[in-house]
């Protein structure tokens, strides 16, 4: 766990996720998705991409697993934003999976926090490069992630289902 205080009062911290948390993080989920991706992918993709992802079954599946690692970072006790991590096959990367941020709390240092949080956890099980996968059109995050020092290493475009693609950059840190 990490803790962080920023400002008066404000006090920041990242935690394992617990099975209480997944109702939470999926109301999280819908309210960031459809503040943020419109416009970079359709509502029906962003349903679509939500059901599959943040379903209680799928939540309470991926805690359970020994490669698979859920942060929250709350203020106080509210959960502000959160994290999945996935170590990926061979062992040699972890990738960042899922690493979504409140839209206020946007640009405060929570996702820096995250991210500092996997590097940690990566390191611990003897990974050398964070890895993720941003869709191409989402220019925020993309420079976001290389103002914590990420780089693009290739294009991907991946069939999900549904009618739906993603069409990302893999962006890789080294640790």
């Amino acid at each position: 766990m990490d803790r962080t205080t920023t400002g008066a009062s404000c006090d920041r911290m990242v935690a394992p996720v617990e099975p209480r948390d997944i109702a939470a993080i999926a109301a999280l989920a819908h309210e960031i998705w459809h503040a943020h991706y419109p416009g970079i992918i359709s509502v029906s993709q962003i349903e679509y991409m939500l059901a599959q992802r943040y379903a209680p079954a799928v939540m309470v599946a991926e805690l359970a697993c020994a490669d698979v690692w859920w942060y929250k970072l709350t203020v106080g006790d509210r959960i502000v934003a959160f994290s999945a991590l996935q170590m990926e096959p061979g062992g040699a990367a972890m990738k960042i999976d899922k690493l979504y941020v409140q839209p206020s709390r946007q640009r405060s240092g929570c996702g820096g926090m995250l991210i500092g949080q996997a590097a940690v956890t990566a390191r611990r099980q003897g990974c050398r490069e964070l890895r993720l996968a941003v869709n191409r059109n989402n220019h925020a995050a993309i420079a976001a992630y290389r103002k914590c020092g990420f780089i693009v290493r290739e294009a991907a475009v991946k069939d999900i289902g549904g009618g739906f693609v993603m069409d990302d950059f893999i962006m890789v840190k080294a640790l």
